[in-house]
């Protein structure tokens, strides 16, 4: 029989152990989530206006946004290009450019990546073998985690077998009604 202690040991120190990743996901998480709005991996560092003379809306594609591209001197890779609401926006790893469609007028935008921030947020993104294998021990870690939570708390009013059952229970409905209706 294993005995209480063995868990509680083991959901301190791993706990202990994944508490700066634990902070850092949540971290970078939040940032994630509001990425479209106030993009924190990258800053500013110059706004140029331009004006420009526009092709035909057939002709903008990937082709003409690289070689505009390498007019303005930009030697970072095209990410995507895009018209939305008039505007042609064209996004590359280190510069954005927006411009307007009937009137020419526009900006370009180089950043470059905010440090810790940026590094953080790829956490969420990276795909190396290692980061997967890393991420998936850390998954089972919480799980571990969650599980001896549940035995740690003696009996009693807040145990999981008098109140914290309700609660895990409403932790899964929760986000499967949010994916039910938003997803």
């Amino acid at each position: 029989m294993i005995k209480k202690s063995t868990f509680r040991n083991l959901h301190r120190d791993l706990g202990y152990f994944y508490i700066g990743l634990i902070v850092s996901f949540a971290f970078s998480g939040l940032m994630m989530n509001h990425r479209e709005s106030w993009h924190p991996e990258k800053y500013t560092t110059q706004t140029q206006m331009l004006i420009i003379k526009l092709p035909e809306i057939s002709e903008l594609n990937d082709d003409y946004a690289t070689k505009l591209g390498n007019r303005y001197h930009f030697h970072d890779k095209l990410r995507r290009q895009t018209i939305k609401n008039n505007t042609y926006k064209i996004s590359f790893e280190k510069h954005d450019v927006e411009i307007d469609i009937k009137t020419g007028k526009g900006e370009i935008v180089s950043f470059n990546k905010t440090p810790i921030i940026s590094q953080a947020m790829s956490l969420h993104t990276n795909t190396s073998n290692f980061w997967i294998y890393y991420s998936d021990i850390f998954a089972l870690s919480l799980i571990i985690i969650a599980l001896t939570g549940i035995i740690m708390v003696k009996e009693g009013e807040f145990s999981f077998r008098s109140r914290g059952w309700k609660l895990a229970i409403a932790g899964i409905i929760f986000p499967l009604i949010f994916l039910i209706l938003f997803g």
